[in-house]
Protein backbone atom coordinates (compact mmCIF):
# COMPACT_ATOMS: atom_id res chain seq x y z
CA UNK A 1 0.00 0.00 0.00
CA UNK A 2 1.50 3.23 -0.93
CA UNK A 3 1.04 6.51 0.74
CA UNK A 4 -1.10 8.40 -1.55
CA UNK A 5 -3.72 5.62 -1.15
CA UNK A 6 -6.64 7.89 1.19
CA UNK A 7 -7.73 6.43 4.15
CA UNK A 8 -11.42 6.29 3.06
CA UNK A 9 -10.36 3.72 0.39
CA UNK A 10 -8.32 1.89 2.58
CA UNK A 11 -10.97 1.76 5.50
CA UNK A 12 -13.19 0.57 2.59
CA UNK A 13 -10.69 -2.21 2.06
CA UNK A 14 -10.04 -2.95 5.39
CA UNK A 15 -13.88 -3.32 6.46
CA UNK A 16 -13.78 -5.92 3.72
CA UNK A 17 -11.42 -8.05 5.79
CA UNK A 18 -8.19 -7.12 3.77
CA UNK A 19 -5.37 -7.37 5.86
CA UNK A 20 -3.07 -4.92 4.08
CA UNK A 21 -5.02 -2.18 3.87
CA UNK A 22 -5.43 -2.45 8.21
CA UNK A 23 -1.63 -2.84 8.38
CA UNK A 24 -1.39 0.71 5.98
CA UNK A 25 -3.82 2.47 8.21
CA UNK A 26 -2.13 1.35 11.04
CA UNK A 27 1.10 2.06 10.12
CA UNK A 28 0.00 5.34 9.30
CA UNK A 29 -1.41 6.29 12.81
CA UNK A 30 0.53 4.10 14.91
CA UNK A 31 3.24 7.02 15.55
CA UNK A 32 0.52 9.64 15.75
CA UNK A 33 -2.05 7.73 18.29
CA UNK A 34 1.21 6.89 20.45
CA UNK A 35 2.02 10.48 20.71
CA UNK A 36 -1.40 11.59 21.73
CA UNK A 37 -1.52 9.08 24.43
CA UNK A 38 1.87 10.16 25.43
CA UNK A 39 0.71 13.55 26.28
CA UNK A 40 -2.13 12.63 28.39
CA UNK A 41 -1.19 9.37 30.30
CA UNK A 42 1.78 8.48 32.59
CA UNK A 43 4.36 7.21 30.78
CA UNK A 44 4.35 3.65 31.86
CA UNK A 45 0.43 3.08 30.42
CA UNK A 46 1.32 4.79 26.95
CA UNK A 47 2.16 1.49 25.27
CA UNK A 48 -1.19 -0.23 27.05
CA UNK A 49 -3.59 2.60 26.34
CA UNK A 50 -2.22 2.83 22.94
CA UNK A 51 -2.99 -1.15 22.62
CA UNK A 52 -6.54 -0.79 23.67
CA UNK A 53 -6.89 2.13 21.20
CA UNK A 54 -5.97 -0.35 18.33
CA UNK A 55 -7.90 -3.65 19.49
CA UNK A 56 -11.06 -0.88 19.59
CA UNK A 57 -10.33 -0.25 16.05
CA UNK A 58 -10.27 -3.68 14.86
CA UNK A 59 -13.99 -4.39 17.04
CA UNK A 60 -15.51 -1.18 15.57
CA UNK A 61 -13.67 -0.96 12.44
CA UNK A 62 -17.29 -2.81 10.59
CA UNK A 63 -19.40 -0.57 11.74
CA UNK A 64 -17.48 2.87 10.94
CA UNK A 65 -19.91 4.32 8.54
CA UNK A 66 -17.86 6.94 7.41
CA UNK A 67 -19.90 9.74 8.38
CA UNK A 68 -16.36 11.60 8.94
CA UNK A 69 -13.19 11.04 8.16
CA UNK A 70 -11.73 8.11 9.53
CA UNK A 71 -8.71 10.32 11.94
CA UNK A 72 -11.77 11.98 13.17
CA UNK A 73 -13.52 8.70 14.00
CA UNK A 74 -9.89 7.28 15.46
CA UNK A 75 -9.30 10.19 17.52
CA UNK A 76 -12.72 9.67 18.99
CA UNK A 77 -11.44 6.33 20.20
CA UNK A 78 -8.24 7.41 21.81
CA UNK A 79 -10.16 10.25 23.65
CA UNK A 80 -12.24 7.21 25.01
CA UNK A 81 -9.69 4.72 25.93
CA UNK A 82 -7.72 7.75 27.89
CA UNK A 83 -11.14 8.29 29.83
CA UNK A 84 -11.37 4.79 30.48
CA UNK A 85 -8.32 4.83 31.49
CA UNK A 86 -8.34 7.54 33.76
CA UNK A 87 -11.79 6.04 35.04
CA UNK A 88 -10.11 2.77 36.09
CA UNK A 89 -7.77 4.47 38.15
CA UNK A 90 -10.22 6.59 39.81
CA UNK A 91 -12.20 3.36 40.89
CA UNK A 92 -8.88 1.54 41.88
CA UNK A 93 -8.22 4.84 44.52
CA UNK A 94 -5.80 6.08 42.19
CA UNK A 95 -6.43 9.62 41.13
CA UNK A 96 -2.93 11.07 40.64
CA UNK A 97 -2.88 12.18 37.07
CA UNK A 98 0.64 12.21 36.59
CA UNK A 99 2.66 10.25 38.98
CA UNK A 100 5.62 11.77 40.18
CA UNK A 101 8.21 8.64 40.42
CA UNK A 102 7.22 8.06 36.75
CA UNK A 103 8.10 11.45 35.72
CA UNK A 104 11.03 11.69 38.03
CA UNK A 105 13.58 8.99 36.26
CA UNK A 106 13.12 10.99 32.50
CA UNK A 107 14.09 14.79 34.00
CA UNK A 108 17.55 15.52 32.31
CA UNK A 109 19.23 17.48 35.19
CA UNK A 110 18.46 16.57 38.38
CA UNK A 111 19.36 20.25 39.88
CA UNK A 112 15.77 21.60 38.24
CA UNK A 113 14.13 18.54 37.97
CA UNK A 114 11.85 19.32 40.22
CA UNK A 115 10.83 22.25 38.71
CA UNK A 116 10.15 20.59 35.11
CA UNK A 117 7.67 17.91 37.11
CA UNK A 118 5.87 20.71 38.43
CA UNK A 119 5.74 22.61 35.27
CA UNK A 120 4.72 19.00 33.60
CA UNK A 121 2.18 18.69 35.82
CA UNK A 122 0.78 22.26 35.63
CA UNK A 123 0.57 21.90 31.76
CA UNK A 124 -1.00 18.53 31.87
CA UNK A 125 -3.80 20.08 33.81
CA UNK A 126 -4.57 22.89 32.24
CA UNK A 127 -4.58 21.23 28.93
CA UNK A 128 -7.13 19.01 30.69
CA UNK A 129 -8.89 22.06 31.38
CA UNK A 130 -9.20 23.75 28.47
CA UNK A 131 -12.44 23.37 25.75
CA UNK A 132 -12.35 20.14 23.44
CA UNK A 133 -11.40 22.24 20.12
CA UNK A 134 -8.64 24.03 21.95
CA UNK A 135 -7.18 20.66 23.26
CA UNK A 136 -7.51 19.23 19.78
CA UNK A 137 -5.58 21.56 17.94
CA UNK A 138 -2.76 21.89 20.36
CA UNK A 139 -2.20 18.36 20.41
CA UNK A 140 -2.54 17.76 16.66
CA UNK A 141 0.10 20.69 16.82
CA UNK A 142 2.55 19.22 19.67
CA UNK A 143 1.44 15.62 20.38
CA UNK A 144 0.95 14.79 16.80
CA UNK A 145 3.83 17.05 15.51
CA UNK A 146 1.34 18.66 12.30
CA UNK A 147 1.92 21.47 10.56
CA UNK A 148 -0.48 24.26 10.45
CA UNK A 149 -1.48 23.37 7.18
CA UNK A 150 -1.74 19.68 7.88
CA UNK A 151 -4.13 20.67 11.03
CA UNK A 152 -6.38 22.85 8.06
CA UNK A 153 -6.34 19.80 6.20
CA UNK A 154 -7.55 17.84 8.62
CA UNK A 155 -9.67 19.87 10.30
CA UNK A 156 -11.25 21.14 7.33
CA UNK A 157 -10.64 24.90 7.94
CA UNK A 158 -8.06 27.75 6.08
CA UNK A 159 -4.88 28.31 7.56
CA UNK A 160 -5.50 31.07 8.97
CA UNK A 161 -8.22 30.12 10.94
CA UNK A 162 -6.60 27.23 12.51
CA UNK A 163 -3.55 29.73 13.65
CA UNK A 164 -6.26 31.68 15.18
CA UNK A 165 -7.35 28.99 17.28
CA UNK A 166 -4.36 28.05 17.87
CA UNK A 167 -3.49 31.54 19.19
CA UNK A 168 -6.41 31.79 21.32
CA UNK A 169 -5.81 28.09 22.60
CA UNK A 170 -2.07 28.74 23.65
CA UNK A 171 -3.67 31.91 25.40
CA UNK A 172 -6.39 29.82 26.86
CA UNK A 173 -3.36 27.32 28.92
CA UNK A 174 -1.43 30.76 29.33
CA UNK A 175 -4.72 31.91 31.17
CA UNK A 176 -5.39 28.59 33.13
CA UNK A 177 -1.83 28.16 34.15
CA UNK A 178 -1.95 31.80 35.63
CA UNK A 179 -4.72 31.97 37.78
CA UNK A 180 -3.43 28.28 39.28
CA UNK A 181 -0.15 29.52 40.09
CA UNK A 182 -1.66 32.72 41.32
CA UNK A 183 -3.79 30.31 43.72
CA UNK A 184 -1.07 27.80 44.34
CA UNK A 185 0.93 31.22 45.56
CA UNK A 186 -1.72 32.66 47.77
CA UNK A 187 -1.80 29.34 50.27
Amino acid sequence: MTQDVNDEHLVRLAQQGDREAFLALYNRYINRVYNRVKSRVPPQDVEDVTQDVFIAVIRSLERFEHRSRFSTWLYTIVNRKIADFYRKRQRHGDEQTVRLDSIAGTMASPANGYERIDERIAIQKALNALPGHYREVILMRFADGMTFAEIASERGQTLEAVKSLYRRAIQAMRSIMATDESQRESR
